[in-house]
């Protein structure tokens, strides 16, 4: 019996297998959201004390967790006071890492950070550097604490002059957060449930301060280091100075756009003055690459509009960032790398610069992949649940790319849609965060063979 024993333990030896730091990343977060849910199931958590369906807590709990903000169910009408700072901490875990959660204790212990520690807490961060790694998460903690209190100040101190000042201070720290790390889960319903900001959508402190947020959050934590250590535009990586200005190309694109689209649109901003106008045009530019609240009616959208509201939501914000989407550096490449071969090019460059092949293929294949599930989720949302196919579409990118906007109301879907869009909302945080990881890490298969080439018709 002790000879079997000993075999069995000798084989259970050999078939186990190495987690990779993505995997485990991969796990904690579905941890993470398992235990979030558990938390919302129960009595404390809602309202009524009768605490909340299995599919309304995971659904919520995914999307605080993967900082998209989609909902079944109003924030503040339906989760109690508990509830909501549940849903705060899923948001700040999940938008700034649980590795710097992790790390925020260690810090305070004292206590050593192992090598493996320092691997998976590059790899949350979707950067490379393990040597830089503990500067970069100890700035990322502190500059992520000053901003969001400077942003929670300044909401409070707004919200003082209309409520008093307990509910001031706890909407401004819950906006704060929400928008920093891009979140866009509101507890607006006291005013009217489901609607977001958009009483506050002429509001130019309320808007500017979130925009500004929104923005500071999906610029990325590497970018942040580079700027608050070079100081200068021209010492800055390529990286760094693409993000910032690709970001800021779009932000211009996008208020251009959704001005020109929405201008004479009594549904939205028609009825607006020009400054409204421009400001409304400038939130919608900035909340729907990733941030999720809502200044206007996103049902009530021109169809323009919509359409390249789901462009901008597939580019997202920028690698590590609280930002989804295929990331801002990547869109340009692929653009870059369109333009070269329609030029004949063979060789794709920038600042003088050349992007190697394999990073230029690791753009296209995340690129492919958010395409082709933001268009498959949104023809099963069209046959299930009953929305245009643009709605559909608009549904499914938001949820893959974590923004957590609907033109259709998540509620109205099919349960199985529902239950697809918490797929969505996991892959877009967490899924593509390790594929991209595992491309920048360099964990490719090594092929043993290669087949003889073969020349096809393209074209």
């Amino acid at each position: 019996m002790r000879h079997w024993r000993t075999q069995l333990w000798q084989w259970y030896n050999r078939k186990k297998t190495h987690i990779s730091t993505t995997q485990i990343i991969a796990v904690v977060f579905a941890v993470i959201i398992l235990l979030g849910a558990l938390l919302l199931m129960t009595p404390a958590a809602t309202r009524d004390a009768m605490g909340a369906t299995f599919r309304e807590a995971l659904f919520t709990a995914t999307s605080a967790t993967c900082v998209t903000g989609l909902t079944l169910v109003d924030t503040w009408t339906k989760w109690s006071a508990f509830g909501q700072v549940v849903i705060l901490c899923l948001i700040e875990i999940g938008g700034l890492g649980f590795m710097s959660a992790a790390s925020a204790v260690i810090f305070m212990l004292r206590r050593r950070i192992s090598m493996k520690q320092r691997l998976v807490m590059a790899q949350a961060m979707s950067v490379s550097d393990i040597n830089n790694v503990i500067h970069l998460q100890k700035l990322v903690l502190s500059g992520s604490l000053i901003i969001q209190g400077v942003g929670a100040l300044i909401l409070t101190i707004r919200f003082a002059f209309e409520f008093p000042l307990v509910k001031a201070i706890r909407w401004g720290i819950f906006h704060s957060v929400s928008a920093f790390c891009n979140a866009g889960f509101d507890i607006m319903g006291s005013m009217e449930p489901g609607v977001s900001i958009l009483h506050y959508n002429r509001d130019p402190i309320v808007c500017l301060t979130l925009m500004a947020l929104v923005v500071l959050g999906g610029l990325g934590f590497f970018v942040w280091e580079e700027v608050a250590r070079l100081r200068k535009f021209r010492k800055f990586s390529i990286y760094t100075r693409l993000v910032l200005i690709v970001t800021g190309t779009l932000l211009a694109v996008g208020l251009i756009a959704f001005s020109a689209f929405e201008w004479n649109n009594p549904d939205t901003i028609g009825h607006m003055s020009v400054g409204e106008k421009l400001l409304a045009a400038g939130f919608q530019s900035v909340t729907v690459r990733t941030a999720g609240f809502a200044s206007i009616d996103q049902a009530r959208l021109t169809d323009a509009s919509k359409a390249f509201s789901v462009v901008l939501m597939l580019i997202g914000g920028s690698s590590g960032s609280t930002a989804g989407g295929m990331k801002t550096v990547t869109a340009f490449v692929m653009i870059l790398f369109l333009w070269s071969r329609a030029r004949g090019r063979e060789h794709v460059t920038v600042f003088k610069r050349t992007i190697a092949d394999s990073q230029i293929l690791d753009a296209m294949t995340i690129s492919m992949i958010m395409i082709g599930l933001a268009v498959f989720g949104g023809i099963y949302i069209c046959v299930t649940s009953g929305f245009s196919f643009l709605d559909g579409l608009y549904e499914a990118a938001s949820a893959i790319a974590t923004v957590g906007l609907s033109s259709g109301g998540t509620a109205n879907l099919s349960v199985s849609s529902q239950y697809l869009i918490i797929l969505y909302m996991y892959f877009g945080r967490v899924g593509v965060l390790t594929i991209s990881l595992s491309l920048l890490m360099g964990s490719r298969v090594q092929e043993r063979f290669r087949y003889a080439e073969t020349k096809l018709m393209i074209g």
